[in-house]
């Protein structure tokens, strides 16, 4: 099951840039369309099956919850703008590094590193770097799409991080509504300051959004934030590095795209950079407490509250 929601994740995430970058809509508006609607789809069957769950709440699930929707929040105003400043495939491969990140941010807070998981990460890395070799530019404005598409690894990063600290004790209905609920106020303020409009878009524009929605935050962020449960952050952020050949393939399958030179053997350095710090963090495990507390048995997790 855990393997069938992984691949179900990464097809929704690898979709998403591509259907960003495409949708004629200003950026912020994307943003905060997509988390509302995400809310919305993920909050209404959770709050009919247990409305109690959102108004019991510890301060600890609280503050780890407000931390993800203020990351998620300027993840995808980073993300989503850089998509329209450098190259799909420069900020996908950018803002896909959040693994690194995690390994860092694991660092600061004193977490030991495994130097066999920091092998598997820089194998993994380097698959990324073989299949776009980041398609960096030497513009002004792809710079800054680039700059942007960093922060936004970075901010995914400490998402995923708290994501997966609310979960060890949430369902996924209450805590992915109340993130993207929080994260939408906050991309709604957004749009308020920088005077982004939030309607008025042509139809195909709200197709894209209605896309993103469905495919990349129901299907992509909410499967990975389910997996947070039984998954350690730092193994969650190297499945996502799979959106990035994902992506390519897509694009060869269904829009008749060429496949970049390196991806199947970019694939392949992923996939071995993955299995080393599963690997990795499963010998860790049994010394540490690198992964989440587990939850109750996963069967029925997203349904319940």
């Amino acid at each position: 099951m855990i393997v069938f929601l992984a691949v179900i994740g990464v097809l929704g995430v690898s979709a998403s840039g591509p259907i960003m970058a495409a949708t004629a809509a200003p950026a912020l508006a994307i943003a905060f369309w997509r988390n509302a609607l995400g809310a919305v789809v993920m909050g209404v069957p959770a709050a009919l099956r247990n409305p109690r769950g959102f108004t019991r709440l510890t301060r600890t699930e609280t503050k780890w919850i407000l931390i993800a929707s203020v990351a998620l929040a300027l993840h995808f105003a980073c993300f989503i703008t850089s998509l329209k400043l450098t190259s799909v495939a420069a900020a996908t491969a950018l803002v896909c590094l959040q693994a690194g990140w995690i390994a860092l941010f694991n660092l600061l807070r004193g977490i030991p590193v495994a130097p066999r998981v920091l092998v598997g990460l820089a194998a993994a890395l380097i698959g990324v770097v073989v299949i776009t070799g980041f398609d960096l530019t030497l513009s002004r404005e792809a710079a800054l799409g680039d700059l942007l598409a960093v922060a936004g690894g970075a901010l995914a990063g400490l998402y995923t991080i708290a994501g997966s600290k609310a979960r060890a004790t949430m369902s996924t209905g209450t805590y992915t509504s109340l993130c993207y609920g929080l994260c939408s106020l906050l991309l709604l303020l957004l749009c308020a300051i920088f005077r982004q409009p939030l309607v008025s878009f042509s139809p195909e524009a709200w197709i894209g959004i209605l896309a993103v929605t469905v495919v990349a935050q129901i299907l992509g962020h909410s499967v990975f934030n389910h997996l947070l449960a039984v998954i350690s952050p730092l193994v969650v952020s190297m499945i996502i590095l799979l959106e990035i050949p994902g992506a390519a393939i897509l694009a060869a399958v269904f829009l008749g795209e060429q496949l970049p030179a390196g991806t199947y053997g970019g694939l392949v350095l992923i996939l071995c950079g993955l299995a080393v710090v599963v690997t990795g963090q499963g010998r860790r495990a049994a010394r540490t407490e690198i992964l989440p507390p587990a939850p109750p048995a996963l069967g029925g997790d997203m349904d319940k509250d």
